[in-house]
């Protein structure tokens, strides 16, 4: 296998905001809680950051704050993807100007393009930027996908270093580790599949539900690997209940009220993101207090 970015969990980390602009020294008590607990990796700007409604100038003071935050205590991981391959590869190289130890790059979404579109796509970044790449296939997000074959054909470019797998699909997961002869380090990009999917061959997760338990998902990263499996079903089935209530409506909207109501943040989205609608705000309050995350 290549060498991965990191093995075990990274936090897709949300970006907190105060009266529209982006809270920093909150952010540096939310990447407290993340190194205290020893994750392996922060990704910061990528889906759960809401970096689909940030500038570009704030999308990198948010880079360069994080990895200069971090000092070098967990891989910071950089998501600079967007749907315009010049676009992706200027962030992508500021990015890399700025300390980010890798780049999570999401297939382009809106103008979907082909497979061997991506294929160009992601060549011509990888071709131009130094930094090493974690692939990103979301389709429920982009409305296209990575092919199995595709995935292969990416994973033979020396800078692609991982893919980030958050399709759902076990089949596909599967067919990509055929395909690609398990040298290609894949994530977990979906909190309620860490335990199969790291059964099944991947070398850990990016996820949304250590955000707000990063011990507890670490502790379950590391039992999968280490193939405890008796601890990893314990871990994963003990976090089913809040990672159900995380996805009860579109992601970050619930995780941000998560961490409103335990004091950690500001309520605070931009639109066309809202706040949490009831009965879904009860649910995931009740699912805090149960998980001992409220009193």
């Amino acid at each position: 296998m290549k060498d991965p970015v990191f093995e075990g969990v990274a936090t897709a980390i949300v970006t907190p905001f105060n009266q529209g602009t982006i809270d920093f020294p909150v952010m540096n008590r939310l990447l407290d809680l993340q190194l205290a607990a020893g994750v392996d990796a922060i990704v910061v700007c990528g889906t759960t950051g809401e970096a689909s409604t940030m500038t570009d100038n704030e999308k990198l003071a948010l880079i360069a704050h994080t990895v200069q935050y971090c000092a070098g205590r967990c891989k910071v991981i950089a998501g600079t993807g967007t749907n315009d391959t010049a676009h992706s590869l200027q962030l992508s190289r500021v990015a890399a100007s700025m300390g980010a130890d890798a780049v999570l790059m999401v297939t382009p979404y809106y103008n979907k393009t082909t497979q061997s579109g991506l294929i160009r796509h992601y060549h011509a970044i990888l071709d131009a930027c130094p930094l090493p790449m974690i692939l990103y296939n979301v389709p429920g997000r982009t409305g296209m996908g990575l092919s199995a074959d595709t995935a292969a054909a990416l994973s033979r470019h020396p800078s692609v270093v991982g893919l980030k797998e958050a399709s759902g699909n076990s089949t596909l997961t599967g067919e990509i580790l055929e395909k690609t002869r398990g040298e290609l380090p894949i994530y977990c990009g979906n909190d309620d599949q860490i335990l199969p999917m790291i059964a099944q061959g991947s070398c850990g997760a990016i996820s949304v539900v250590s955000n707000i338990l990063p011990d507890k998902t670490r502790a379950l990263t590391r039992a999968c690997l280490e193939r405890r499996m008796d601890d990893a079903q314990a871990l994963q089935l003990e976090l089913m209940p809040l990672i159900r209530a995380l996805f009860l409506q579109v992601s970050p909207i619930p995780v941000k009220a998560a961490l409103a109501m335990m004091g950690l943040i500001h309520d605070e989205l931009r639109l066309p993101l809202t706040q949490m609608d009831e009965p879904y705000r009860s649910r995931l309050k009740q699912a805090l207090l149960d998980a001992r995350l409220l009193s």
